[in-house]
């Protein structure tokens, strides 16, 4: 007689017909790392959540700006001219048809639009970089872990100098000696790329470390000593067996540096060292909102709304790929 097979819960809600038979699902079906991956964050309802929150703000970044009122257009009319601030009855917001998160005080620009097009500044700085940050944090940490010896050294103390070194201090001052014009760029063109190489190039440590720690792991497994020992050369065994391998925790930290990168441009922004306005930024808006917060609190609460949903449904999905891509979850 047969011994019953032991499946878990999700393989059985999965498989059902095979669990009936007595056979191992995977023995019917092998599945890859990736399709079991998916079959895990698909049940990840917060994770999912942020993910559709996360593409819903792209879509809008992309085509919002091209459907909605023109975000530097004055609405004058809508302000009062003794209080500098919008007033519908309701909550000095503006709120109406045609303006669905009210206007700014004393300049009666449509918030939503500026919302809108903050949101496709903020996720073009913080991906750009992230980008950055994890090409080079990616490439300087697996070498380090691989080579160890003098090129680990020297590689882990530029680590050290750079966690060190005043980000916000240093950013601060870069934007104000940088000249107007630089390789034809300028204007906010210019401040942009200037916040994502601040932003990128001093934030590579972190995901450095992350990559370097665990290839001094893999280094020593059986596959890296086949590979060597059938002829393989050091750039094969660095970017053809370790970096697929490596792939998982650097995904999981991508996602979760995006919204750190996102509240640092919307800290410099608030600062008056990100975009030129009148080029709207939610640091910015944020920024705009002090001076009149206590007689128009609704102007604050919708760029702050902005910042905590988008960095929250980042976390999320970190979270949720975290738990995906760890090959010891069940």
């Amino acid at each position: 007689m047969t011994a019953p097979i032991e499946v878990s819960k999700g393989e059985a809600e999965a498989h059902p017909e095979d669990v009936l038979k007595g056979v191992r699902p995977e023995a019917i079906q092998g599945r890859s790392l990736g399709r079991i991956a998916w079959t895990r964050l698909k049940r990840d309802k917060a994770a999912i959540g942020g993910a559709g929150v996360i593409l819903l703000l792209i879509l809008l970044a992309v085509v919002g700006p091209w459907f909605l009122q023109d975000p530097y257009a004055y609405h004058q009319e809508l302000i009062d001219p003794t209080m500098q601030r919008p007033w519908d009855g309701i909550g000095h917001s503006g709120i109406s048809a045609d303006h669905w998160f009210g206007v700014e005080p004393t300049t009666g620009r449509d918030m939503l639009s500026r919302i809108v097009l903050g949101a496709r500044i903020s996720l073009i700085v913080a991906f750009c970089a992230t980008l950055l940050s994890v090409l080079i944090g990616t490439t300087l940490g697996i070498v380090a872990g691989y080579f160890g010896g003098w090129v680990d050294t020297v590689i882990s103390r530029a680590m050290d100098v750079f966690l060190a070194f005043p980000l916000l201090l240093f950013a601060i001052a870069l934007v104000g000696v940088v000249p107007d014009d630089v390789l034809g760029l300028k204007g906010n063109g210019l401040r942009i790329g200037v916040l994502v190489f601040v932003i990128g190039f001093f934030s590579w440590p972190y995901i450095g470390r992350i990559v370097r720690g665990q290839t001094l792991s893999l280094r020593e497994r059986e596959f890296v000593d086949a590979s060597r020992s059938l002829g393989a050369g050091h750039a094969h065994v660095l970017f053809k067996e370790l970096l697929p391998n490596l792939m998982a925790p650097i995904i999981v930290y991508t996602t979760l540096l995006i919204p750190t990168n996102i509240l640092f441009e919307a800290a410099l922004s608030f600062l008056g060292v990100g975009v030129i306005p009148p080029m709207p930024s939610w640091g910015g808006m944020l920024s705009l909102a002090v001076p009149t917060y206590q007689n128009t609190p609704f102007f604050m609460i919708i760029p702050g709304l902005a910042i905590f949903v988008t960095v929250m449904a980042f976390n999320l999905l970190g979270d949720g790929l975290r738990d995906a891509l760890d090959p010891r979850a069940r």
